[in-house]
């Protein structure tokens, strides 16, 4: 790691990657910005390092709560050299049983509250003309899970705007990657997942083997959020950042597999999809 200090500010600090990525920035020496709405948890990891870890209360889907929250860093520390967004909740159940307001909820808080902190932020980081910006996203924000569509859906979405992101903001001189664990053992699999209003029956037997899953595996996950943190501190000091960091052998196998499976469905069709031009169109490569 770099002895230059950089400063952090991290959403979702009080617990699992928020907290374990929060622990590691302290450990290295460097200046932390450290939100979540549970203030006491927070208040715990800042002990004994008040003259460089920052802890504020912070409801990230408040948009006046965030814009205090990058004012405040700003005030205490003069700059911010990472922004990492971590806050997030996962759920549990099939897309027909939520309600409109839980699937609005979902993209409130794991799509538009990432987004809206990043936009805040980068006025700063254009300014500087430097920045990292850490999203993390999950496996499920690449390949569809049944039981967890509502999640699914938000991580996709925050996706493809970060990845859009990470070309426009590389020329000025800031890198964003997103981040794209697998099975950690983190709150996730608890009880804090989202459930939906209904339970429909019919849904029963893709339901049930996910919740199960969840129950099973919680403490028993492969991954180590101490470890994950600390491949973000390396993206974060590398000269040449990914654009994505996946985490975890399950993610990749995961990944693997999806992509297999992905081409050889596009593949069955594609002489009959490629087949839809005007006889006398050009034919013209778009170019990314």
């Amino acid at each position: 790691m770099s002895n230059a200090k950089k400063v952090w500010l991290i959403t979702g600090a009080s617990s699992g990657f928020g907290k374990a990525l929060a622990e590691a920035v302290i450990a290295n020496g460097d200046i932390a910005v450290i939100t979540a709405r549970r203030l006491d948890r927070l208040q715990a990891i800042a002990r004994d390092h008040a003259d460089r870890v920052l802890p504020l209360a912070v409801d990230i889907t408040d948009a006046a709560a965030r814009d205090k929250a990058v004012a405040d860093t700003l005030a205490r520390f003069g700059r911010i050299d990472v922004l990492a967004n971590v806050a997030g909740r996962g759920v549990a159940g099939a897309c027909e049983e939520f309600s409109l307001a839980q699937l609005r909820e979902q993209m409130e808080l794991n799509f538009f509250a990432a987004a809206e902190m990043t936009r805040a932020v980068l006025p700063q980081m254009r300014k500087q003309g430097s920045g990292n910006i850490l999203t993390v996203s999950s496996i499920a924000g690449l390949v569809a899970m049944n039981a967890a569509g509502p999640y699914c859906a938000a991580k996709f979405a925050i996706e493809g705007w970060t990845e859009s992101l990470a070309i426009e903001a590389k020329p000025l001189g800031i890198h964003v990657t997103l981040v794209e664990p697998g099975a950690f053992r983190t709150e996730f699999a608890g009880d804090v997942n989202m459930r939906p209003v209904q339970s429909i029956p019919a849904y029963r037997p893709v339901v049930e083997p996910f919740e199960t899953y969840l129950e099973t595996s919680a403490g028993k996950q492969m991954g180590d959020p101490a470890k994950a943190a600390r491949r973000m501190l390396e993206v974060v000091a590398s000269e040449a950042p990914p654009v994505r960091l996946m985490l975890g052998r399950d993610a990749y196998s995961i990944w693997d597999a999806t992509i297999a499976k992905r081409q050889e469905d596009l593949d069955s069709w594609r002489a009959r999809g490629e087949d839809t031009a005007f006889d006398d169109a050009e034919v013209v490569e778009i170019k990314l």
